[in-house]
């Protein structure tokens, strides 16, 4: 549940970016806001490499309920921050300012939340079905988007298109600050994993601390830098293929295929809701066969996808839910297992920040662009630039997984 609500509070400002762009860019048109808008989405990535150094630290040294638990607080209130923030006609450029300063606070607690939730969930499944546990992960991810899209999709069809851009599009943020106190309550009701209790070192073992020093700390990514070349090879596809297609496609729909936001956001719903029961099928399949050969099923799908995708979309709200559900199919081989294969490859010590620190910064460079690259290659009919982008990033995934170790049902020590 913590999960849900944190992701909800990131995804909420790409969903809603559409409507209220103009309210913080203003001149060149609605086109140029958007952009600008998207921007911004993307400068919120810069935050997640600090945050998920930092916050892995937090988690490797103070555990990974206390990691947790800040990073929900931080994301609640740059979702707060968004609600109440007074617009370009109010306080000129401020608004922009005020608009990037809680999106960079969001990076640094998305950042974290990575590097604890994924090494939580690894730490506490079972080592035969590692693999199911895992997609519970990003089911509450997608349960995060779906809520987000569901509230967009409701406001959008009872008060309409320029009620939303007026002012309605602060209700879904001013939800997410408010839903911080559930996630308060929940984080710290969250019991220590076994794994971090017993590498503490402390006297009083199971306080919830570890002796590792910040410089012990690196010391360890050192020796483990193998594994975090592996992460970036295994990240650079998978982060444009998920915020093209979970996150960002809605927005392009609606700005570039002309689909009426009311119907690209019911489709992103029934998609997502699509991708949220087919999960755990990756994991259970996983658990049985591998996390290897799951891997390679993704990067082949998307490196053969990505081209019929994009010109299988046109302005029905229907055939772009059907094309999101083709994609987040094959997109789900890859994230929904990611969390057990990626803690695998660490030893307990470093793995909050094994994981984190790598993935958080492919994520801050792809990932975050992806939106703003696609909307702006599109503008200019140059699709196929990131058709084929998506593709080589997706070749190189798979080639670092033929290279990376089978890992399945490893004991995490």
């Amino acid at each position: 549940m913590g999960n849900t609500l944190e992701w909800y509070d990131w995804s909420v400002y790409a969903i809603f970016a559409p409507f209220f762009a103009t309210q913080f860019f203003v001149g060149a048109g609605p086109t140029a806001a958007l952009l600008s808008t998207l921007a911004v989405f993307a400068v919120g990535f810069i935050m997640r490499p600090i945050g998920g150094f930092l916050f892995g630290w937090l988690a490797d040294r103070r555990g990974r309920r206390f990691s947790m638990t800040a990073s929900m607080l931080l994301m609640a209130a740059g979702s707060l921050v968004i609600g109440v923030a007074p617009n370009h006609t109010q306080i000129g450029i401020w608004a922009a300012v005020i608009l990037v300063a809680a999106r960079l606070s969001q990076g640094l607690a998305h950042g974290g939340e990575i590097a604890a939730s994924y090494t939580y969930i690894a730490e506490i499944a079972p080592p035969a079905r590692r693999g199911l546990w895992s997609t519970s992960l990003y089911v509450s991810v997608t349960a995060g988007i779906v809520l987000a899209t569901l509230i967009g999709a409701g406001i959008t069809s009872t008060l309409g298109d320029a009620a939303i851009g007026d002012w309605a599009w602060r209700i879904p943020f001013l939800f997410g600050g408010l839903l911080g106190l559930v996630g308060l309550y929940l984080r710290r009701t969250l019991p220590e994993t076994e794994a971090f209790t017993e590498e503490a070192k402390l006297p009083g073992e199971g306080t919830g601390q570890s002796l590792q020093s910040t410089r012990d700390l690196l010391r360890g990514l050192a020796a483990n830098k193998v594994s975090l070349v592996r992460i970036v090879g295994l990240t650079l596809g998978v982060t444009v293929v998920y915020y093209t297609w979970a996150i960002g496609i809605s927005g392009f729909a609606i700005s570039a295929k002309d689909v009426p936001a009311s119907g690209a956001l019911w489709a992103s719903v029934i998609a997502n809701i699509f991708f949220m029961l087919t999960l755990p099928v990756w994991g259970l399949l996983s658990d049985r066969f591998g996390r290897k050969p799951i891997f390679i099923t993704f990067s082949i799908a998307f490196i053969v996808l990505p081209y019929p995708l994009f010109e299988s979309l046109d302005d029905s709200p229907v055939r772009l839910a059907l094309v999101m559900m083709v994609a987040l199919f094959f997109l789900g081989a890859f994230v929904g297992i990611m969390p057990a294969y990626f803690a695998e490859l660490f030893p307990t010590a470093v793995r909050a920040s094994g994981i984190g620190v790598p993935y958080s910064f492919i994520v801050a460079i792809f990932g975050g662009t992806a939106p703003y690259v696609l909307t702006s290659l599109a503008g200019k009919d140059l699709e196929w630039i990131f058709v084929l982008y998506t593709i080589v990033l997706a070749a190189i995934g798979l080639i670092t997984t033929v290279l990376t170790p089978e890992t399945k049902g490893r004991k995490l020590v």
